[in-house]
């Protein structure tokens, strides 16, 4: 059973779990970290994260562990293994996987860990940088309720939203059904703007009129300005677009579920990976749309 005053363990301290984990600091919650890089880890030393060498010791010295990495390679690497997560997991303890991966991976992974008596939740954010910093993060959670109940309070230090959809599995479904609305309508805006733009209107009084009528979402109120001023260090890239839009095409074609616009994305975000901008921020979806050529329509 989780006490009050639960000692966390994060894995995974990039950009998004760095951004969680100091969310979670400073709401007082002792902490217990790791990442690959090192130094993006001791980056929180100061702020009072306590730096280890595995991820089995993160999971060892904790009540509850996080991690949130890039891809199902990651996180297998990280979960698995002599110094794995699982590995180090103790009995009653409660494993909260955030990252964006495969549905059949986190189902894998729940039984694994069910097996040396902890529980996983599969619980990946829907927001940004700027939400996990704040605590306005939204979950979408795959696993037993009773375990849910009992992390509860540390999700809502972070977030603000707790939705269970299911069992293990199922939080990384929803979450790939979330994301590619993300790609799919930041095209969909890049497209609008290059329009007006092409026609001689000002990209940036196009943008203003755009994110000022009914169309526009929370996500672009916050994301879509970066296509004109892009941020010193991407929140989320161009390569990661990609994965996750290819693990949405993957759980469609396991599901038998056609996803025509998720599809046509696609090719778009591939298109701006293999021209030099994989590691820029995703607003650089705005600069692949102008080299496209029109291609015929039905009229």
């Amino acid at each position: 059973m989780i006490g009050d005053d639960p000692t966390i363990g994060f894995v995974g301290l990039g950009t998004m779990g760095g951004s969680i984990a100091t969310r979670l600091l400073e709401k007082g919650y002792r902490l217990v970290g790791y990442n690959r890089t090192r130094s993006k880890a001791e980056a929180l030393v100061p702020a009072g994260l306590e730096v280890v060498e595995t991820p089995n010791q993160a999971a060892a010295r904790s009540d509850i562990c996080f991690s949130m990495v890039t891809d199902d390679a990651s996180l297998s690497l990280v979960a698995r293994g002599e110094n794995g997560i699982i590995a180090g997991l103790r009995r009653a303890s409660v494993y909260v996987e955030l990252s964006t991966v495969g549905p059949q991976l986190a189902r894998e992974l729940a039984n694994e860990v069910s097996a040396v008596g902890a529980a996983m939740l599969d619980a990946p954010v829907s927001g940004s940088v700027g939400h996990a910093r704040s605590g306005r993060l939204s979950f979408m959670v795959g696993g037993p309720a009773t375990t849910l109940d009992q992390v509860r309070p540390v999700l809502l230090a972070i977030g603000e939203k707790i939705t269970r959809v299911g069992q293990a599995g199922d939080g990384k479904l929803m979450k790939l059904a979330t994301n590619l609305q993300v790609y799919v309508q930041t095209l969909a805006f890049a497209e609008s703007i290059r329009l007006a733009e092409r026609g001689g209107i000002d990209p940036r009084t196009a943008m203003e009129v755009l994110l000022n009528s009914v169309i526009c979402s929370p996500m672009l109120q916050y994301r879509a300005p970066f296509m004109l001023d892009r941020p010193e260090n991407a929140w989320f890239t161009v390569d990661l677009s990609v994965k996750d839009l290819r693990l949405a095409l993957d759980a469609a074609d396991q599901l038998g579920v056609a996803l025509p616009t998720a599809s046509a994305a696609a090719d778009v975000y591939l298109h701006a990976a293999q021209t030099g901008r994989g590691a820029q921020e995703v607003a650089a979806i705005y600069d692949a749309v102008s080299e496209l050529r029109p291609v015929p329509t039905v009229r």
